[in-house]
This record gives C-alpha cells, sequence and structure tokens, in this order.
C-alpha cells in the first residue's frame, strides 16, 4: 500500500488499532506485530496511530532509550488491554529483555509491537504481523 501523506499512514495505523481491539475482544490471544524500516520510516508514528485506533489515551514515544513502554487501552467495558512498544535499535543482543519481551508475547488481552527486532527474531511467533515501511523519493510510505 502507498500512503501520499503521513495523515494517511496515521488513518490507516488508527483503523488497524480500531479492528485489532474487535480482534482481542472476541479472542483474547496476544497479538504481535514487527515494524521493520529505516531510521524515519515511520515506525513509531504508526504505533502511536495504531495506540489511538485502540483507545490509549496517553501520546505514544519512542522506547529507544527505555526499551520498552506500556500503554493501558479499553476492550470493553470490563477488560483493558495492554500495548507493549519494544524498540531494540541499541541492543545487539537483548540479554535480560528476553525474558520481559517473552512474557510480554504470551499475555492474554496484549498488543506487543516490535521495532528493530532482529536480535528477538528467533523468538516471534510464527502467527506475528510483519510490517514493512519504506520512504519513497516523493516521501510517501509504502507498507508492505
Amino acid at each position: 500500500m502507498i500512503f501520499k501523506t503521513e495523515k494517511n499512514l496515521i488513518s490507516y495505523g488508527e483503523q488497524l488499532g480500531n479492528d485489532l481491539r474487535r480482534q482481542l475482544k472476541q479472542n483474547d490471544s496476544p497479538i504481535v506485530i514487527e515494524l521493520i524500516g529505516d531510521v524515519g520510516a515511520g515506525k513509531t508514528t504508526f504505533t502511536g496511530s495504531i495506540a489511538k485506533g485502540l483507545g490509549v489515551k496517553s501520546p505514544v514515544t519512542s522506547p529507544s532509550f527505555t526499551i520498552s513502554k506500556q500503554y493501558t487501552f479499553p476492550i470493553d467495558n470490563n477488560t483493558s488491554g495492554t500495548l507493549v512498544h519494544y524498540d531494540f535499535y541499541r541492543l545487539d543482543d537483548p540479554g535480560i529483555m528476553v525474558e520481559d519481551f517473552a512474557e510480554s508475547i504470551s499475555q492474554k488481552h496484549t498488543i506487543t509491537i516490535i521495532e528493530w527486532g532482529q536480535s528477538v527474531q528467533n523468538l516471534l511467533p510464527e502467527d506475528h504481523i510483519s510490517y514493512t515501511i519504506c520512504i519513497n523519493d516523493d516521501n510517501s510510505r509504502e507498507v508492505k
């Protein structure tokens, strides 16, 4: 898919977040999303738009220095979900974060989004969703 503007990419992410929340309402299994792309491709922006579609109220910022951040969102009136956002950019070896990551990707009502996930590829479930975001010469984004 080609998104001519950042606004278009954000709208798509919000719709995806809304769809994912509905999916969690029907099936509480964890969802894992891997985002692939160069620095500045829009991975964190895309994550923020998914979060907005989920109903996360706080702003989503890059976890580059903290490695991970967690956000809560409503699934329905009685159930909350958790969005866990990882950024392994600075880690060639995730070290002790492996345990935290493994726990996150197995929790019910949890959506885990990973940026720069090469160091944890062997931990990703087979059914994870992978998006590659590329910047085109005209600053549009291609998402595969």
